[in-house]
This record gives C-alpha cells, sequence and structure tokens, in this order.
C-alpha cells in the first residue's frame, strides 16, 4: 500500500518509475547534489528486488546470489528520506492531473516524473514461440526459471547471435548444456562485428563447444522426437533442443508513453530533447526507454549520462546536456575477446582500412581510419582486447595517429611504436565511460588526497560498471601520483616493502633459506597469496632446494603443492618429461600401461609430450612410481619452470636439416629443466630455416644455420602472442648455451612476479639492445656470476617426484581426506571418443538419478 498523504505543500513531488540500474544511478546523482532536500521522492519498481546489476547478469550462474549483484539494499534511500517500493507497476499516467494509476488501483500525484523503464526482451513470432520451455535472458525470475528448466534438460538454444545472446549462451554452458546460437544474420554479433570478426569469432566460440548456425530463419517451433522442442528452419532443415532461450535484441518500454499521450518514435522509443526532457516538460525519460535523435542507447554508459544530464537540470542546471554516446564496448562472450569502437564497418566516406588476422591465435584486428591517415574512426578486435584501450582513446579525443597506425594493431616486434602513453591524453579523455569519468576528474580526486585506486574509485567510481577501464585507471592514477612527487608503490605486498627483484638480491646476498627467516628480518605479518608463492619460487631459483621440504610447503599454490595440475574437476594430470619429445617404444608402452591401469585420458601435446587426465590425489604417487621406475622424470608441468624444448628431426632424419636439432633440444632441456623462473617458460630448435619446431614463438628459440646457430629470444604464445627478436646469429654450440644461461639468469633475477620473458625485455629500458649489450657485451660486468649461478641450478637438479617418494612424511600429503582412506565420490567420468572425460554437473545429476 502506497501512502496518498505528502508534504507537496512544502516540496514538490518527484516521481521515478524504474528501478533498475539506470533509475538508480538517478537516484544516486540527485542525492549527491541534494536533490532530496529539494523535492520528495518516491521510486517504483516493477521488480521484487531493488536495482541489481544487469551487466553480470550472467555471474548468477557462475555461483553469484541476488544479494551479490544488488545496487542497494535500500540503506540509501532510508538514509535520504526517499520513499521506495518494489512489485509496483503503473498502468496509467494522467498528465493533466499530474497522477499515476498503479496495477492495484492506487492513484499517486506527482509534480516532476522521470520515467526510467528500460526495456524488454524482443520474442520473435515464430510459431510456437509461447511453447513450455521457452524464456527470455532478462530478470533474475527469468534466470531461476532457466535453471530449473536445465536441471531436466540435456540440450539449449539461444535464438540471437548479437551481445545478449551469446551472454545468454554462456549461461546455458554455465549450466552443463549441450549449447547452441541460432542467428538471422549471416554472423554473429552482426552490429558490432564486420564479416571477417564475426566468422573468426564463430570458430573461436565453436571450439568451445557451442554450436553456431549462422544466417539461419527459425519458421516454426514443434514438438520433438529426441527432445522437448524441434526447431525448423526455412532451409528444410531442423534443431532439437530441449530448452529456447529467446534473446533477439530488445525493445524501448514506452508502453505508458503512448498511453499518456507523449511523443513516441516510429519504431518506438520516448522522444526526449538534449535536457532528457519529453514532450511534456514535466516528464523525463532516460535510458533504454528514451529515444533521443532518433536513436535509442542500449548500453549502460549513455543511460547513466542521461541520467546525470536529468538529475541536474531537475535541480536547476542546465549547462548539462545529453548529446548522443559512444557505443564502443569491450567484451568476453564465452571466455573470448570481442571490442568494437567507432565506425566498424567502414561505412566513412573516403575511409582506408588496417587488417591483421592471425589464424593460428585465432585474434582479428582491423582499424578503420580518415582518408588522410590521420584520425581513427573505427576498429574492431576478436581474440585480443589488450589493443582496446589506446585504440578507443585515439578515437575519443581525435588524437593524430602515428605515421605507421597500422603498428597500433600488430604485434610487437623490434622497435615498432608502442602503445598509447597516457602522458598523451587530454585532460577531457574520457576514462570510464560508464561513469562519465575524465582524466581531469581522476587528476582532480587525487589532488584532493585520492591516494590509491581503491580511493579514486571510490570518490570517481571509475571502474566500478563493466570494470572494462580498470587497466587503463591505474595507469593515469599512478601518473598522477608520480606527476605530484608521490611515490607510486611498487611493493611486492602489504607484508613486504620490496619488489621482486629486490627480495631475490635479499635472500641471495644474506644467504637466506626460508621464508619464515626473510620474513622475520625484512617483513611483517604472516604472509599472502602474493608473497608466499613469490618468495617460494625465488628459494627454489637460488638455492634449488626441495620444495615440499616443510619449510616451503607452506608457500606452494596447489599445483606446486601436489606437483601436479589440478584439473577443472578436482582431479590432476600427469606430465612426464618427454626432453625433445623423443621417447622409445618400451616408454611409449609403459605410459599406455599406467593410462589403462588408471583409466586417464591421453592426449599428445603440442609441447611434444604426453599428457594423462583424471587421476585422484591419493593416486598420484603410485602412477609415479611406476613412471620413476621405468626412467621418467616429472616434466614440471606445475610450476613456473622450463616446460618443454619442442624440436624436428633436424639432420638426423629431414633432408633439409642442416643441423643436429633433437641433439641440442635434448641438451638444453636437460640442462635448464630444474630452473624455477618468475614465469613459466619454452624452447624450441629447429633444424633448419624452415622452422617446424616454431621456434621463434617461444622463450628461447634456437634455429640451425650453414654456420652455426640463430638464437632468438623472449617470444611466448598465449593470450597476447609475440615472436622472439634474433638475438645472435651463427653461434657455435658453447657460445649457444652460454648465452642462453645468461639471458635466463638474468631474467630470473629481475623480472617481477609472474611477468613472461617478452613483457619483461619489453621493460628493460633500451629493450633488446640492453640485453644485448649485458648478455654478449657483459655491460654490467655480472656475465660470470650469471653463468655461476646458473651452474649451480644444473648440478643441484632433482627429480621432485623422485624426492617425494623417498619422503614418508611428503608422502601424507596425496592422502584425498585427513581423516578417511577413501576416495571422492564427486569425481564422475564419462565416456567420449573411447575415453573418458570430466561429467558436467547435469550428467553427474542423470546418473545419480539412474542408479536411485
Amino acid at each position: 500500500m502506497i501512502s496518498k498523504t505528502s508534504n507537496r505543500a512544502l516540496k514538490p513531488h518527484l516521481v521515478v518509475i524504474g528501478n533498475g540500474m539506470v533509475g538508480h544511478h538517478f537516484i544516486e546523482q540527485l542525492i549527491a547534489q541534494g536533490g532530496q532536500d529539494l523535492y520528495q521522492i518516491t521510486v517504483l519498481g516493477e521488480e521484487p528486488h531493488l536495482a541489481y546489476d544487469r551487466v553480470h547478469l550472467s555471474e548468477y550462474f557462475s555461483g553469484k546470489g541476488a544479494a551479490d549483484l544488488a545496487m542497494t539494499d535500500g540503506t540509501l534511500y532510508d538514509e535520504n528520506g526517499i520513499r521506495y517500493f518494489t512489485s509496483s507497476q503503473v498502468t496509467e499516467i494522467h498528465r493533466e492531473a499530474k497522477t499515476l494509476t498503479l496495477e492495484t488501483g492506487e492513484s499517486l500525484p506527482y509534480d516532476k516524473l522521470v520515467l526510467a523503464t528500460g526495456s524488454y526482451p524482443f520474442v520473435p513470432p515464430i510459431a510456437g514461440h509461447q511453447r513450455d520451455n521457452t524464456f527470455v535472458y532478462r530478470t533474475l525470475e527469468d534466470l531461476d526459471a532457466i535453471r530449473a528448466c536445465a536441471q531436466h534438460a540435456t540440450r539449449g538454444t539461444v535464438v540471437g547471435g548479437g551481445l545478449l545472446g551469446l551472454e545468454a549462451a554462456n549461461a546455458l554452458k554455465q549450466l552443463g548444456l549441450e549449447t547452441s546460437v541460432v542467428e538471422f544474420a549471416p554472423r554473429l554479433m552482426p552490429v558490432q562485428l564486420d564479416e571477417s570478426g564475426g566468422e573468426v569469432l564463430k570458430v573461436m566460440i565453436e571450439k568451445l563447444g557451442v554450436s553456431v548456425y549462422a544466417n539461419t530463419v527459425t519458421q516454426e517451433i514443434i514438438d520433438g522426437d529426441g527432445a522437448y522442442h524441434r526447431m525448423n528452419f526455412a532451409d528444410g532443415s531442423h534443431l532439437e533442443t530441449d530448452l529456447i532461450l529467446f534473446s533477439a535484441g530488445i525493445r524501448p518500454q514506452d508502453a505508458l508513453a503512448k498511453q499518456s499521450g507523449l511523443t513516441v518514435g516510429e519504431r518506438g522509443g520516448i522522444a526526449i530533447n538534449n535536457h532528457c526532457q519529453t514532450s511534456d516538460d514535466s516528464v523525463y525519460a532516460i535510458g533504454e526507454c528514451a529515444l533521443w535523435n532518433n536513436r535509442i542507447f542500449g548500453l549502460v554508459a549513455p543511460g547513466y549520462t542521461m541520467a546525470k544530464t536529468a538529475a541536474g537540470h531537475l535541480l536547476g542546471d542546465a549547462s548539462l546536456s545529453f548529446t548522443g554516446a559512444d557505443m564502443s564496448t569491450k567484451l568476453k562472450l564465452l571466455g573470448c575477446d570481442v571490442g568494437s569502437i567507432g565506425d566498424a564497418h567502414g561505412q566513412s566516406q573516403g575511409c582506408k582500412v588496417f587488417v591483421y588476422q592471425d589464424e593460428m591465435s585465432q585474434s582479428y584486428r582491423k582499424m578503420v581510419v580518415s582518408e588522410d591517415g590521420k584520425k581513427l574512426l573505427g576498429a574492431v578486435l576478436v581474440g585480443d582486447n589488450s589493443y582496446y584501450d589506446t585504440l578507443l582513446q585515439y578515437f575519443l579525443n581525435a588524437i593524430d595517429l602515428p605515421d605507421q597506425a597500422q603498428s597500433l594493431i600488430l604485434p610487437a616486434m623490434g622497435d615498432a611504436p608502442v602503445g598509447l602513453g597516457v602522458d598523451a591524453l587530454p585532460a577531457t579523455a574520457s576514462i570510464c565511460s560508464c561513469h562519465n569519468v575524465s582524466k581531469q576528474d581522476i587528476g582532480d580526486a587525487v589532488c584532493k588526497g585520492a591516494l590509491s585506486v581503491g580511493d579514486v574509485k571510490g570518490v570517481t567510481k571509475a571502474a566500478t560498471g563493466c570494470g572494462g577501464c580498470a587497466a587503463l585507471l591505474k595507469k593515469v592514477v599512478d601518473n598522477e601520483l608520480l606527476s605530484l612527487g608521490v611515490e607510486v608503490s611498487t611493493d611486492l605486498c602489504e607484508h613486504f616493502a620490496y619488489t621482486r627483484q629486490d627480495l631475490y638480491n635479499l635472500i641471495k646476498v644474506e644467504e637466506i633459506k626460508s621464508f619464515k627467516a626473510l620474513l622475520a628480518k625484512h617483513g611483517k605479518g604472516h604472509g599472502c597469496d602474493i608473497c608466499k608463492p613469490a618468495v617460494g619460487s625465488i628459494l627454489a631459483s637460488v638455492w634449488n632446494d626441495y620444495v615440499l621440504k616443510k619449510e616451503h610447503i607452506s608457500l606452494q599454490d596447489t599445483n606446486d603443492r601436489f606437483l601436479a595440475n589440478m584439473q577443472k574437476d578436482g582431479t590432476y594430470s600427469i606430465v612426464p618429461r618427454i626432453p625433445g619429445g623423443e621417447i622409445t617404444p618400451e616408454k611409449l608402452i609403459v605410459l599406455g600401461e599406467v593410462a589403462q591401469q588408471y583409466k586417464l585420458y591421453t592426449k599428445v601435446t603440442g609441447g611434444q609430450r604426453i599428457d594423462l587426465f583424471g587421476a585422484t590425489l591419493s593416486q598420484l604417487p603410485a602412477i609415479w612410481k611406476q613412471l620413476i621406475d621405468a626412467g621418467f622424470e616429472t616434466g614440471q608441468a606445475y610450476g613456473k619452470s622450463l616446460r618443454t624444448v619442442k624440436s624436428c628431426v633436424g639432420s638426423t632424419w629431414c633432408r633439409y636439416g642442416v643441423n643436429d636439432s633433437m641433439t641440442m633440444a635434448i641438451d638444453l632441456e636437460n640442462r635448464y629443466k630444474g630452473l624455477r623462473s618468475p614465469h613459466k617458460i619454452k624452447f624450441a630448435v629447429s633444424g633448419c630455416t624452415r622452422e617446424c619446431a616454431e621456434a621463434q614463438s617461444k622463450d628461447i628459440g634456437v634455429i640451425a644455420t650453414e654456420g652455426g646457430w640463430n638464437l632468438y629470444v623472449c617470444g611466448n604464445g598465449g593470450m597476447k602472442p609475440r615472436h622472439g627478436d634474433l638475438f645472435a646469429t651463427d653461434l657455435d654450440d658453447a657460445t649457444l648455451v652460454k648465452y642462453i644461461d645468461r639471458v635466463l639468469m638474468f631474467y630470473t633475477k629481475t623480472a617481477d612476479r609472474l611477468q613472461r620473458t617478452s613483457v619483461w625485455m619489453e621493460g628493460l629500458e633500451g629493450g633488446l639492445d640492453y640485453l644485448k649489450s649485458v648478455v654478449i657485451e657483459d655491460k654490467l660486468g655480472m656475465c660470470a656470476e650469471l653463468e655461476a649461478q646458473m651452474q649451480i641450478v644444473v648440478d643441484t637438479f632433482q627429480c621432485e617426484w623422485k624426492t617425494t617418494l623417498e619422503d614418508d612424511e611428503a608422502l601424507k600429503t596425496f592422502r584425498q581426506f585427513v581423516n578417511s582412506e577413501g576416495e571422492d565420490t564427486n569425481v564422475v567420468f564419462v565416456e567420449e571418443r573411447n575415453q573418458v572425460r570430466p561429467a558436467t554437473d547435469l550428467e553427474k545429476q542423470q546418473l545419480i538419478a539412474k542408479v536411485g
């Protein structure tokens, strides 16, 4: 029941219809500007919940509850005298009388009215679209209904391959369903991506196990034969599925506006001016229900700008205006990076286009530039969004592009220009578009005492919306602090006021052998998940001590603690070392026998090893005893250490080989297999320039030449692939090994925690040339020390699994349960392609039901 009593004689009554993200932000803006002192404010929300975060709605299926997504618990409203009502639907607006009628029949007066009614999902008028087990993806109630249905389903299908459709597909995957996406347009995300970008995204998503039907029209939905539904397509094909989720776009929620005679667009949307006023100057509209200049803005950032504009105008500030918004987006959909900026389709007159596509790493990048090449007009990114922030700033601030503009989307190589530094950004540069926070706003916050990223977030709300600007925000905050002469902390963590390099030097110079001793002498507190593994890695790098020693074991993360990589179902992988990929038939037979005995999934990896998956914790010692007895060693796939040395067969077998790459690969792997480093390291050795071992994409790459060996350094695969740089040419065997010793030990000594060799080298002042001067010319006079330190690592190597099997105390670590000898019954496998794989949650439930 809504009370009709009010203080209208004292304060005009402001009513807000809608309490979504934009409606709530409007209230926050009013409060920030003292609006609660000028208006009696009432908020009417149609849903049973107060405002919650729809941007991260899919996280509801990955463990978050309604409370985690909530943007307010009502305290803010209560403290500022704002009345709010949930489950309150307005059915009519009477503009002449300035009253509202609610679904309950109650009437409520207003002096000013704000419509923040948002949008509703569009469901295509397909025959059968109202059948049971069909849903939309909009509210928490929708998600509850989808989850309930998924418990009794095997297959789910999303109709719509746009932003929301792919987010919905991710939700179905998280629920354990076989997932398909049906899209009417010829490609996924047709608004944001061009044809090539859409195709790359399609390939990536299909590799993740989601079937994509593009350019497909659904004609009808009827009963299925082997599933609840059968979707019949216009081309005569069909798809059977148990659950259908419609996510084919949104439509503005403008029914109240139409009923009350407000001006609406031909295709929907409440028409507004630059102050967000409708055709009735007492009524405002903001967010997805509003139509500005015949455009609907379906992102949260423009809605927030409208909210701020409307709040300012209601409080007498006519200087604020809404004049459109940038619709650039950066997202991670089904684990795939997607970014779209400005004119992504290259429709601007006279524009030119740069395109970079790498099918190996599944990345696609396009820049649309002005005819003279000076300005960025648009961009498309698929597979790697690390370029997004830089490109967006060039676009938003009309900054002149560098002479080699294409370098902005090419992988970093040699002396190629790097991204735009924060110093180059104007004060007006938008850092957080969700909350419209500029570089100047951040600078002002720092000047007023916000001396950390957390402080700046609290003052400006930057990076608290979608979170996509977090990395850029930190750079700007650090830059502003430095400009004021404030020292920017480079401490490893709160327990050590040192960098990783400092701790490395302290451990080595002072011969510190344990975390406890280091903490007592140079730290404080008890340590944390940052410093413990970092110090554990340094101790292993310097002293090459056994990682499961009593004084070290508490420092290790799960993988190092159990000397195996934990997989998604709680089981572990077995990865014996196979130097250079060379293995005898006898050892192959042993691997097959072990895999057969313990029913392990078996895979030959890209690094020329054989991985065995599915071992339980308690099985690890028994499996490794069989492997150690057969002559295998740990492959250290669990550690930040040397993983593999990939090789071709070289001159031993290949008619093109000019040197014995197999022997060199085996020698290098055996030499460096005990090195613990800041990040994992991979090698490759190719027997000729045909490069079958792909040496140039590794941290250390070696290629045979007629004159010896060419050495490449600091390349990597991963999320941001990088070719290695040519470091030295025509080296003999001894010089090659000497240079590798120096490079790796210099990296281990000076890199930050979890820093790859490529990032480390790019951070050195002088980059590749500086590294050459240190390693080849001995500029720092430390080459002899680096070689000696590496020799200690080589001489003290121990197979950690062999040591563990000889240590009864260490073996106690591998009991599945402290108080029982039993196995974990939650580990369930199903068969696929004649091998086992982890069962999904749904498959587990079905197996339990079958047994029951």
